[in-house]
């Protein structure tokens, strides 16, 4: 676990019990930790459930040495009216988020941040079991990418209602930097942009973090850091944990497909990255520096952060880059808060009730704390 080290020294048998009762959720809403997660999306629709768990595994024995506080589960959607441009990579329907993250929680012993797209007509079904048959207590709920199209399921307002009204869920939503931008303003006749207004509107629903898409552009983070912070001292809040995520590209395929799901990559960056001799290597030095730059500009800015890694794709490259990039972000933020800090190990354990492989349930593994 990664424990701040304090004036005092803390036994470490204190520091273990303290960690081990601290869920996920208590972890994400605590402005005075950061967070480090690790992304997954579920395997294929139809995947037969033996071959579900071995997926499960081999993400688990690659990842459970990193020093993760737990991992979020995306909900993959079609989503064919974000764009009149072509899907660089074919859909598939994936499996229930909720179901795979079932998995991961209980071969792992660490919990998930399960994502749910609300546009769902059965999403109160859907929350019943993610909460009483998956035993998930932390959800993030995303809208539409569109509005085009016929609506179904809850708005995202109704949705956000009926999480908050279910007994021992908590709910995240997502930010998005590329909203905050003059020009996504007057495109929507409005004279300034308006992210930070709808991220407040979330947190006074009940929203106990926020979860950025990919970032590539520090301008606009940062833009989006500070006015949410500002809000947030004009209204009486304590800005909620944002936990910022971060991709590695290795080829111009992929790149394509960052951009499609509406990513901000500015045209030097993305050069730079692509004719390196190692484009993935590069990736990851250049959001290293993108998060340096977060940090440098929006310190004493008063909102939490937290780091987020996923692949976007199946590459080998990028999804070895993906731990790289995950170790140098996480010693880059914990370094930001000027105390020392350290890396120990704990014994990690399912719950009794887990019939995950004894290989995956056993070992020591490294979680944040």
């Amino acid at each position: 676990d990664l424990q701040l080290l304090q004036e005092l020294p803390i036994p470490v048998a204190d520091e273990s019990s303290m960690m081990a009762s601290e869920s996920l959720c208590d972890r994400l809403s605590n402005p005075a930790r950061p967070v480090f997660l690790l992304g997954d999306v579920p395997p294929a629709e139809g995947t037969p459930p033996h071959k579900c768990q071995e997926i499960a595994n081999k993400f688990l024995s690659r990842s459970r040495v990193l020093a993760a506080d737990g991992y979020i589960v995306y909900d993959i959607q079609d989503e064919p009216g974000r764009t009149d441009a072509e899907r660089p990579f074919p859909f598939r329907r994936v499996m229930d988020s909720s179901g795979h993250a079932s998995l991961l929680a209980r071969s792992s012993g660490r919990d998930c941040v399960v994502y749910k797209c609300v546009a769902d007509r059965e999403f109160d079904g859907w929350l019943e079991r993610a909460r009483r048959t998956h035993g998930h207590s932390c959800v993030n709920l995303v809208g539409r990418a569109s509005s085009k199209g016929e609506y179904q399921g809850p708005t995202i307002s109704e949705a956000m209602a009926r999480v908050a009204a279910a007994d021992g869920m908590e709910f995240g939503c997502v930010c998005i930097a590329e909203r905050h931008t003059v020009e996504a303003a007057r495109a929507r006749g409005r004279d300034y942009p308006t992210e930070h207004l709808n991220m407040v509107r979330k947190h006074r629903a009940g929203a106990g973090w926020f979860i950025s898409q990919a970032v590539y552009d520090s301008s606009q983070t940062v833009r989006l850091l500070k006015d949410y912070a500002a809000v947030c001292r004009s209204e009486g809040l304590a800005p909620r944990k944002v936990v910022l995520t971060f991709a590695p590209v290795s080829r111009k395929k992929t790149m394509n497909f960052i951009k499609w799901l509406g990513v901000r990559v500015p045209e030097e960056a993305e050069a730079e990255i692509l004719s390196a001799e190692r484009p993935v290597d590069r990736s990851i030095g250049f959001l290293c520096d993108v998060l340096r730059e977060i940090l440098a500009e929006c310190a004493g800015v008063g909102v939490p952060l937290g780091i987020s890694c996923e692949s976007v794709s199946i590459f080998k490259a990028e999804i070895d880059g993906v731990h790289e990039l995950f170790r140098r972000l996480q010693c880059i933020l914990l370094d930001s808060r000027g105390s020392p800090w350290k890396v120990s190990w704990v014994e990690v354990f399912p719950p009794a009730n887990c019939e995950a492989d004894e290989e995956e349930s056993g070992e020591g593994a490294p979680s944040s704390a």
